[in-house]
């Protein structure tokens, strides 16, 4: 008996790691096989899309097709006209991202502390919510001048009530029998909050980062559309107007380069935070 237990245990230790191997094994494969066909799938639409135009399915003109509109941003960059444009639009995201985020999550938790703040604001929130923020526009114009702070603005009448509902409803959906618990030992406002709602709710804090940054990115080029004179949502309304439409698209191209390279940031930001978490 004391010569086989020790052999049944490394028999299943080696069971044990060998299903560990074998699980990191298949994620890592089904992780590639992701990556190719995404990246396959990227690769197919330029070549859909430079075919389209070359062969006249789509009308050039309009459309452009990749390879004129990369030798744009290639010229762009060399010249040295991108990069103010580029540097512009992506300081006012991140203001807008950060300061929506925050603003957001502090008045969620305002509200959730006060059911009677909570019960006044509400239908206020789900109106403001559903107006336009490009009629808004007008009015940060008029208030705050045609310049960065109109367009941070506007970018935070899109995001910060976003955050503010998408947080104060996980915190209201937050596990009853859990706060029932803590208040059975007597605890505080502040300490139901900070040991039961804000730990419940980190994950859906933590994911709302994620959704802001499409968000800010709404509002930024919205704001630009109206009353900017230099960033990418400048250089898609200059393009317009010029009838220059490969400017058009490589400031799309641009936007969605750098909204994506944003996105996966705050991706890692997420992981890391719940990993210490």
């Amino acid at each position: 008996m004391s010569i086989e237990a020790p052999a049944q245990a490394d028999s299943r230790a080696h069971w044990l790691k060998q299903k560990h191997e074998d699980y990191r094994k298949q994620k890592h494969r089904r992780r590639s096989q992701v990556l190719i066909v995404r990246s396959s799938l990227l690769v197919l639409f330029f070549v859909l899309w430079e075919a389209g135009a070359r062969l006249g399915w789509i009308d050039e003109l309009l459309f452009s097709y990749p390879t004129k509109v990369f030798r744009q941003i290639w010229e762009d960059m060399a010249s040295g006209s991108l990069w103010p444009h580029l540097g512009m639009t992506v300081g006012e995201t991140a203001v807008g991202f950060v300061l929506g985020t925050l603003l957001g999550t502090l008045l969620a938790v305002i509200i959730w502390w006060s059911p009677f703040l909570s019960a006044v604001l509400d239908p206020y929130m789900v109106v403001f919510n559903s107006m336009p923020k490009v009629a808004l526009g007008p009015i940060f114009i008029v208030m705050f001048g045609a310049g960065f702070t109109a367009i941070v603005v506007t970018t935070l009448s899109i995001t910060v009530i976003i955050t503010t509902l998408v947080v104060y409803n996980s915190f209201c959906s937050v596990d009853p029998n859990l706060v029932k618990v803590v208040r059975s030992f007597g605890a505080s406002k502040s300490q139901e909050f900070s040991k039961v709602i804000l730990p419940a709710s980190f994950p859906t804090v933590v994911s709302t980062l994620k959704v802001n940054v499409g968000m800010s990115w709404v509002g930024v080029i919205v704001g630009e559309f109206l009353v900017a004179k230099s960033g990418l949502g400048y250089l898609i309304i200059y393009g317009f107007q010029v009838f220059n439409f490969t400017l058009v698209m490589s400031s799309l191209l641009i936007i969605a380069a750098v909204a994506t390279a944003m996105y996966q940031l705050v991706v890692y930001v997420e992981k890391l935070l719940l990993s210490r978490r």
